[in-house]
């Protein structure tokens, strides 16, 4: 059986059904594929174990003809259904789905009206304006498409760092195992755990570097070696990802680790401070003034030797953090295990895939103590928001899962809609009933930064506002934040005691870190939320910790941090 991994197998079975939307191909059978692709996203088992077990047949909307195709694709890692399909378009006509608001039946359009297969046609038909002279689009939706486009340049070729680190750990993992290798270990920007990456970065040490190179040419999943020297080797991983590989004799690696870790600043005020100490730094090593070497044997003995506290990776951006470590005053970054609980979950009842109950048995599987259910409210119609009477069927429904499980505390949430004017969009009895509440933005995004930032002020002044949610609206690598004034924002946080919400969701990661250490000053909590609409989005918490501690905060500084019995207090006082 060929290794064909879940995500690969979820990627084929949707493109076969936007091939068959281009096609024109029947809805029903366009939408089998669709469904069959998400229900065996949400699968805990890989696609050979389900394929060696027969249970493809158990899945939802799995019927024979998908099994066949399904079994096909994961013996052979081929499906020559999708590849004939594939066949009949060009090969850039996919790149016009990364552009935000383009869906299969406006790329249809566009190709089957107006000729255009790449982004470079598309751009020139928006230039000619006959994007909005064609039927269903318009002046407003060229100008979006246009920014649309820009979007996609200026971030190609960089990953969400979800994905880069997996990639990562895909390569550091058996490289660690590669015979001769001494030490090795993620690097660069994915080390300090930056929101989206150009590349993987890793460096090792081994006295024979050669050996060391072609291991690393030879890993599962290498496409091609792009470039190669005696001590560096670049490799195209088959998930279009890059991973430069650095080799150093052991005793330089700690420096080298250090100096290919941090940012350009950083590593620049870096060496600036250690040659003030009367060193010299460099990925070689760390000498004194004279020539003379001086060992380390870990990168925390390096910095101790330079008079510094240890630097966390993700500290190391040029902020202030050599001057605090300098001092001792680095802060003592929140831990995963930190968290006690967790706030802005979705459920059935809105747009998840669980249920109330299945999603609590997770959570308390997961050690967390407290799970804050936060389903979309009423104007959030396409996400199958709450109407009041929902809302009360809800409340009763978690009220008998609190009763029936022991050990986790079930809260009463919601996400409600801020509307243009900054109001939520229940009355404030209904508002009233919730044990907290999470006010976002989901629409009008096109407000002016005046309009915006007046609209989250108000909405932070309402009494029932626990959280701001996803405070800046951006989808990394696909959409800016919109317009705001974030000092206003923190500003009205803090005046009023609200918590802003950090959400872990990879796409988004917003509060962003930057502002995370505003609000750290401004002694703001946040909370770290997964806005998980399944089991497996309890994941993403891992990857709001990391921002957090990008933004130097601390366990203090996260509301979730706290104790069940301190949330209920906090709760009950809002």
């Amino acid at each position: 059986m060929t290794a064909i991994g879940k995500k690969e197998l979820v990627r084929t079975l949707e493109e076969t059904g936007k091939l068959l939307e281009l096609k024109g191909e029947n809805p029903f059978k366009c939408r089998a594929f669709y469904n069959a692709a998400r229900n065996l996203e949400m699968q805990e088992e890989e696609p050979q174990a389900l394929v060696a077990s027969g249970r493809l047949a158990e899945i939802k909307g799995v019927g024979k003809a998908l099994q066949e195709k399904i079994v096909e694709l994961v013996e052979t890692g081929r499906l020559e259904y999708y590849e004939q399909l594939r066949s009949e378009f060009p090969d850039t006509l996919f790149d016009l789905f990364r552009v935000p608001g383009l869906g299969v039946k406006k790329v249809k359009a566009i190709y089957e009206k107006l000729g255009v297969a790449s982004l470079g046609e598309l751009e020139y038909a928006c230039t000619e304006n006959r994007l909005a002279l064609l039927e269903g689009f318009g002046e407003k939706s060229q100008a979006k498409v246009l920014q649309g486009i820009a979007m996609v340049k200026r971030f190609r070729g960089r990953f969400l760092y979800s994905q880069a680190r997996a990639e990562g750990q895909r390569v550091l993992e058996p490289l660690c195992g590669a015979p001769g290798v001494v030490q090795a270990d993620l690097c660069g920007s994915l080390r300090r755990c930056k929101e989206t990456v150009a590349d993987v970065d890793l460096v090792a040490s081994a006295g024979d570097p050669a050996a060391v190179l072609d291991a690393l040419a030879a890993l599962p999943g290498v496409e091609k070696v792009l470039e190669r020297t005696d001590t560096k080797c670049r490799i195209l991983l088959d998930s279009g990802i890059e991973v430069d590989l650095q080799v150093v004799p052991e005793e330089a690696f700690p420096a080298a680790l250090a100096v290919l870790t941090g940012s350009k600043g950083h590593v620049a005020a870096l060496k600036a401070w250690a040659k003030k100490k009367d060193y010299e730094l460099t990925e070689a090593g760390l000498s004194r003034s004279d020539g003379e070497a001086v060992p380390c044997d870990s990168e925390a003995a390096l910095f101790e030797q330079l008079a510094l506290e240890w630097i966390p990776p993700e500290l190391r951006e040029a902020t202030g953090e050599i001057e605090a470590a300098a001092e001792g005053a680095l802060p003592k970054l929140i831990e995963p295990s930190d968290i006690q609980g967790i706030f802005h979950v979705h459920t059935t009842y809105s747009d998840g895939a669980d249920t109330i109950e299945v999603m609590a048995r997770e959570a308390q599987k997961r050690g967390y103590h407290y799970l804050g259910i936060a389903d979309h409210s009423q104007s959030a119609f396409y996400a199958n928001g709450l109407s009041e009477p929902r809302v009360r069927q809800q409340h009763e429904e978690i009220d008998r899962v609190n009763a029936k499980l022991k050990g986790i505390t079930i809260l009463k949430g919601i996400e409600a809609d801020i509307l243009p004017d900054g109001s939520l969009d229940y009355s404030d009895a209904v508002l009233a009933s919730f044990d907290f509440v999470v006010a976002s933005v989901h629409s009008s995004f096109g407000l002016s930064e005046e309009a915006m930032t007046a609209r989250l002020c108000r909405a932070l002044e309402n009494p029932y506002t626990t959280m701001l949610g996803h405070p800046t609206g951006r989808l990394l690598l696909s959409r800016e934040s919109y317009a705001l004034d974030m000092e206003k924002i923190l500003q009205a946080a803090q005046k009023h005691g609200k918590i802003i919400e950090l959400n872990a969701h990879p796409y988004r990661l917003d509060l962003d870190w930057i502002f995370c250490k505003e609000a750290r000053k401004r002694g703001i909590p946040i909370s770290i939320n997964p806005d998980a609409h399944e089991t497996a989005g309890f994941d993403d918490v891992q990857y709001g910790v990391a921002a957090a501690r990008r933004g130097w905060l601390e366990k203090g500084n996260v509301f979730n941090t706290q104790s069940v019995e301190q949330i209920k207090k906090r709760l009950g006082s809002s």
